[in-house]
């Protein structure tokens, strides 16, 4: 079954699988549209960089200090499926990385996880994300993922380094942060992060 499946996914070429990915982030802003998530930013406009964490407008532009993770997630997905996946195309690995972000995207914005950000972490303001900051995280982890392929593996730790020491700096977040807690806050990090 497993060769059979690693037959069919490798007749197609890497264009067939880009097309897929688009449609999927296209099929990914629908459904947030769906799910009542507003296009843009309440403010009206829309900024290339939004770099306050303690605003409302935070996850509401293309890219804002959390982009650095969503990158991040793309060198991950690009190392897993060279692990599990092996056999299969470079574009059904971006296909199912693709699938796994736009997964979070969606989940991240229900109801649950906006309100466990918002009892957690420092995202007191945080209502949910834009669709168009979904759509620029999705976009995101595919830059990410690209540049997993084509850089060396110690300069893909050390951006990964750089991303997660800046952002802790700067902001007192980062994608470490972020997964401990939403997963299991600690009071002290919470603290921490609120200066």
């Amino acid at each position: 079954m497993k060769q059979q499946v690693d037959a069919y996914l490798n007749r197609f070429g890497l264009n067939t699988y880009l097309v897929i990915t688009g449609v999927l982030i296209v099929l990914t802003a629908l459904i947030l549209y769906l799910m009542g998530r507003i296009p843009i930013c309440e403010c009206g406009y829309v900024k290339l960089w939004h770099g306050n964490v303690f605003s409302s407008e935070n996850s509401q532009h293309l890219t804002d200090w959390y982009t650095f993770s969503h990158i991040i997630h793309g060198f991950a997905f690009y190392w897993f499926a060279t692990l599990l996946f092996k056999r299969w195309p470079l574009g059904a690995w971006l296909v199912l990385a693709t699938i796994v972000e736009a997964g979070w995207e969606i989940l991240e914005n229900t109801d649950f996880i906006i309100n466990r950000y918002r009892e957690t972490t420092i995202s007191l303001d945080y209502f949910g994300d834009s669709i168009i900051n979904s759509v620029f995280d999705i976009i995101a982890m595919v830059v990410g993922f690209w540049l997993a392929r084509k850089l060396p593996v110690w300069f893909i730790i050390a951006l990964v380094l750089i991303f997660e020491i800046t952002t802790t700096y700067l902001i007192r977040d980062g994608l470490l942060f972020n997964i401990i807690m939403l997963i299991y806050p600690f009071e002290f990090i919470l603290e921490w992060q609120n200066g």
